[in-house]
């Protein structure tokens, strides 16, 4: 029997594997940016960066939801926003939970999911982070 896990990440290299995973990113500690997915030299200073785990909370800044056929299999429609993550100051573009589309509103608090959802670039099934509402 396969389990969900046994399903490759959309991306390696953008969670920590703990089962309450979180994103991984970058920080300058020269300049104090922080980006995700990791960049090894800041966009801003030219410096090098550290690994950053930024997290797995955030606050809905702006949400839309999308009726027109997505993209890698993901479902219609789907919901997508920028949130503002609560353990660093990042603002990120996220996909949220399908489940819920159209059911999202800005100040929302969400939390990282992780499940299978889509496919890769190579039209394989893989998991993928999105944002559920936090209960």
């Amino acid at each position: 029997m396969s389990h969900s896990n046994d399903i490759p990440l959309v991306f390696e290299g953008i969670l920590t594997s703990d089962p309450k995973a979180h994103f991984l990113g970058s920080h300058c500690p020269s300049c104090d940016v922080y980006q995700f997915p990791a960049q090894e030299i800041c966009p801003e200073c030219l410096g090098e960066t550290q690994e950053a785990d930024m997290g797995r909370r955030a606050t809905i800044h702006s949400v839309t939801t999308i009726r027109t056929r997505a993209p890698l299999g993901l479902p219609s429609p789907y919901s997508v926003a920028y949130v503002d993550m609560e353990e660093v100051p990042y603002r990120m573009f996220a996909l949220l939970d399908p489940k819920e589309a159209g059911n999202y509103h800005i100040g929302q608090e969400v939390e990282l999911s992780v499940g299978p959802l889509g496919v890769n670039n190579d039209n394989q099934p893989c998991r993928r982070p999105y944002f559920s509402p936090r209960s």
